[in-house]
């Protein structure tokens, strides 16, 4: 995606300049961006098709926006597809590609593991909350207070200069008047643990734990969903727990968007809902087995709905094709931001909106300890899955997974020879090398034509886009875990970012100039002794504050962050190190 950088360096020299008269005035006409964030959930939702769903506030939301009902993440499990949404780039091109890093030679414990590594993107890619932070953003993750609202989850740590702050109770209010501000809020009672039983059924210290979790925070939760009046998909066995297990999404789904009505609420109360633009989606597909984890639809595709305060497109449906990768240059560009050539993705709103995608792309890599590689490519009719390790299941036993109703039905089914060849396959091996579905025809995934005649021609083009597209991003699944680790993390030891120099720039006495000798470090400045104090985002043009006793830290993703340095600065001045912490 090539990019014109004349005005994008004009805007990070004016975003830099945090004292220029007027710069607030051209904050507060661009708009506020709130994104949205169910977890685990398709298109479940009445506006995208769904005669079962009980969603009234997304179905209201929906009246005033545009709808993507051919959204598409890459990965279909939260860790992965989060890095690339928050970055604009694949996953395995930051080597944030295996779930989690943090489980990478260890053993699985309930209660979580031990840090194995922090993937280290390129030197280049930002997260786009940063970006925004460049041109005078303020930028939050989490809201309410509410328990994981504030889900990050990247990979590569939560760099410190990527929000202005990230608890479970941010919000916009922290923001200075007239700045504009870009919210990321996470709706985590859709999640694939919020289907587990309750009481626990199984005597497994997670089984324990989480119903004990969901009994509380489900409290108030209304069955609003008959299991009878469900549909059961043709990869899942048509019987009572798995029925009861589908019912129970949807009031998940109808509980949660509760939460999504109190903020939208509050957006309101507070005067800002005519200045913000609200966005919509989940982090990926279904929880169930075969969707979550998997590139099948049923895992990757979901629902996305975009409000503009003006009304534009509202109840319009746009079929084309839109991946999370997707999102970073759009919301980069509708918030005025540079969009930098080193994104993945494409803009699809707005006056810079970019020819829709021909193809989507997505990737599936370790879960837990359990290996596998798999990459998929779909147009707007036919998709191709190449599995690179057929010698597996696809159902492996991932400990969360295996706590599912739906999965226990499966593997006793299974054991007593009565699913259908389809269900099976899912458990068996081998699994086909290449898997080509028509969508049109068969929207569930269920026949191969990968060895039909007719669909050579298809299989062929859809196999060259999907090479065309490994060879256009790095394939960091295609080298071993253990060799991308050492060329990350040598030795198995995080690397530190060195400590940024603090000097005033020679062209101009009241102009601060941070640098820092790691390649691609993000950095970041307060006020000396102000230790309860935000970071402020450091970019070139920043002045000098009246007070010049400042102390600075940088960081790049994936190390850790450098000790942070003081300094008084006078023309000329180098920093001086002081005791700060890593």
């Amino acid at each position: 995606m090539l990019r014109t950088f004349l005005t994008a360096l004009v805007l990070v020299a004016a975003a830099g300049c945090q004292s220029v008269p007027g710069e607030a005035g051209r904050a507060a006409q661009r708009p506020n961006i709130l994104l949205v964030v169910f977890e685990d959930m398709s298109l479940k939702v009445g506006a995208f098709g769904d005669p079962v769903a009980t969603t009234p506030i997304l179905d209201s939301l929906a009246q005033e926006s545009i709808l993507f009902p051919n959204t598409f993440t890459t990965a279909g499990v939260c860790a992965p597809s989060r890095a690339s949404l928050i970055t604009g780039v694949h996953q395995q091109t930051l080597g944030a590609q295996h779930m989690r890093t943090h489980a990478f030679e260890t053993d699985f414990e309930p209660s979580g593991f031990e840090i194995g590594y922090a993937a280290v993107p390129p030197p280049e890619v930002k997260a786009f909350p940063e970006l925004l932070r460049q041109s005078g953003y303020y930028t939050f993750a989490g809201y309410g207070g509410w328990v994981i609202s504030n889900k990050k989850d990247y990979q590569f740590g939560t760099p410190f200069t990527v929000w202005d702050e990230d608890s479970e109770a941010a919000s916009w209010r922290g923001r200075a008047p007239g700045q504009p501000f870009f919210g990321m809020v996470t709706l985590a009672t859709t999640h694939e643990s919020f289907l587990f039983p309750v009481p626990a059924i199984r005597d497994t210290e997670l089984a324990k734990t989480v119903a004990a979790r969901n009994e509380r925070l489900l409290s108030g939760k209304v069955a609003v969903t008959d299991p009878s009046d469900v549909t059961v998909p043709a990869w899942l066995p048509d019987v009572s727990e798995v029925r009861r297990e589908i019912a129970t999404q949807y009031d998940n789904i109808a509980f949660t968007e509760q939460k999504l009505a109190m903020l939208l609420e509050d957006l309101e109360r507070d005067g800002l809902a005519d200045d913000t633009i609200v966005i919509v989606t989940t982090d990926h597909g279904d929880g169930f087995p075969r969707a979550k984890r998997s590139v099948y639809d049923s895992g990757i595709r979901v629902p996305l709905l975009v409000r503009f305060p003006d009304g534009r497109g509202a109840s319009e449906v746009r079929d084309e094709l839109v991946s999370f990768v997707d999102l970073a240059p759009t919301i980069l560009s509708l918030a005025g931001a540079p969009t930098p050539e080193w994104l993945h993705g494409q803009v699809f709103l707005g006056e810079a909106r970019d020819a829709p995608n021909s193809y989507i792309f997505a990737a599936s890599d370790r879960m837990d300890q359990w290996m596998d590689r798999s990459k998929a490519v779909r147009d707007e009719r036919y998709k191709l899955i190449r599995n690179y390790m057929p010698q597996v299941a696809l159902l492996q036993p991932v400990a969360f997974r295996e706590e599912l109703r739906s999965m226990q039905a499966l593997q006793r089914l299974h054991d007593e020879g009565r699913l259908s060849d389809l269900q099976a396959s899912y458990l068996d091996v081998p699994r086909a090398r290449l898997e080509l579905y028509d969508m049109e025809e068969d929207p569930e995934e269920t026949r191969n034509l990968a060895g039909k005649p007719a669909l050579r021609a298809v299989r062929q083009r859809l196999v060259d886009a999907l090479d065309d597209w490994l060879e256009r991003t790095p394939d960091l699944s295609a080298v071993f875990e253990t060799e991308m680790v050492e060329a990350m993390w040598p030795g198995g030891r995080q690397p530190v970012t060195s400590a940024p120099s603090i000097s005033v720039s020679r062209a101009d006495d009241s102009g601060l100039v941070l640098a820092s000798e790691t390649e691609g470090a993000s950095i970041a400045w307060r006020r000396q002794g102000n230790a309860a104090g935000a970071w402020q985002l450091y970019t070139p043009g920043t002045r000098l504050p009246a007070d010049p006793c400042i102390e600075a830290r940088a960081v790049r993703y994936g190390y850790g962050a450098s000790d942070i340095v003081t300094n008084c600065v006078q023309d000329g001045d180098t920093a001086k190190t002081g005791e700060g912490e890593h």
